[in-house]
């Protein structure tokens, strides 16, 4: 690279809207080639852009918190969009009233067990209690599970982690698995995409119908909660 390129690349590199713009553009970049793709399972514009993005991190020697400066804009627009999840459920509300019993039963199963198993299996092979706290509340959305992660004992940096792959593995995983044991209500669809995979099977799901997305979207909220309040109580139980 030429002294005036270097020179260049070191001003943008100094300055947020570089990494705003590199975090756009990788996901409008993932996005395009989901869609020709035919939004298959395995194109996942998520993990597209965060290989993208990562390669141009460390092909540059970027440290993180130089990324996160600019980043930052779009991690501040996860509430709103969480948020922005009530729309969809409002219009749906007759379809979630109806479906209240079987979603609190599949609620309770599904995040007990998802948690109980991980827990289980890692104690079993003798895994340190800090990485199994990490791994505890890995289908929760990111911000929770970093705080049930500490909350614990656990590493948030390392939950965060967890928390991303099992969304990328669910996104990528669950609606063909569930198409495969020929589950098609797009209510049992969706609500076990976002106890699974929160947020980006969440994304995914809305992706498959609207009302998936829905419920995908209440099992999200839902699996937070009684993982917040339930993952101390199995510590305990288990002596720690």
């Amino acid at each position: 690279m030429s002294d005036a390129g270097f020179s260049l690349w070191v001003y943008l590199a100094e300055r947020p809207l570089t990494w705003l713009t590199l975090t756009l553009a990788g996901y409008a970049v993932a996005d395009a080639l989901a869609v020709r793709a035919g939004r298959h399972p395995l194109v996942n514009p998520v993990l597209i852009a965060a290989a993208l993005i990562g390669a141009v991190l460390m092909a540059t020697g970027t440290p993180y918190a130089v990324y996160f400066d600019g980043a930052q804009f779009v991690h501040f627009l996860l509430g709103p969009a969480t948020v922005a999840l009530a729309v969809p459920l409002y219009q749906h509300r007759a379809e979630v009233r109806r479906a209240f019993l079987p979603m609190a039963a599949a609620l309770i199963a599904g995040s007990l067990v998802t948690m109980a198993s991980a827990v289980g299996l890692l104690a079993a092979f003798g895994v340190p209690r800090a990485v199994i706290a990490s791994m505890a509340p890995k289908s929760v959305t990111a911000a929770i599970a970093m705080a049930v992660s500490g909350s614990l004992g656990g590493d948030a940096a390392l939950t965060s982690v967890l928390v991303i792959l099992t969304g990328i593995f669910g996104a990528i995983v669950a609606l063909p698995l569930l198409a495969r044991v020929r589950i098609t209500d797009d209510r049992a669809r969706g609500f076990a995409t976002g106890l699974a995979a929160h947020g980006i099977g969440t994304a995914r799901a809305f992706q498959s119908s609207a009302l998936a997305g829905t419920f995908a979207a209440i099992a999200m909220a839902l699996n937070a909660i009684v993982t917040a309040l339930a993952a101390p109580v199995l510590f305990r139980l288990m002596g720690w």
